[in-house]
């Protein structure tokens, strides 16, 4: 098999591989949700459980450091005694 058919092999395979058929997470046949939290007064969905909050996933800040700036002094930052 000569190289270059065996990467258009290859290629194909992966293609093939990644054209899978989506649809919603549910849970397995015969088998329920995971145990709700203890705090919560319904059992959540999955696609509730499958958002993250925004603890999980935090913001990004949009500050950006446009030119360098002296720091003001910190009282705390002491060289290492020794």
């Amino acid at each position: 098999m000569s190289r270059g058919r065996a990467l258009t092999l290859a290629a194909v395979l992966l293609a093939l591989a990644a054209c899978g058929r989506r649809e919603a997470l549910q849970p397995a046949a015969g088998e329920a949700l995971p145990v709700p939290p203890a705090t919560a007064r319904v059992q959540p969905t999955v696609d509730e459980l499958l958002t993250p909050t925004a603890t999980e996933r935090p913001a990004r800040s949009e500050e950006v450091l446009r030119r360098s700036e002296e720091r003001p002094d910190d009282r705390f930052n002491l060289p290492p005694q020794g």
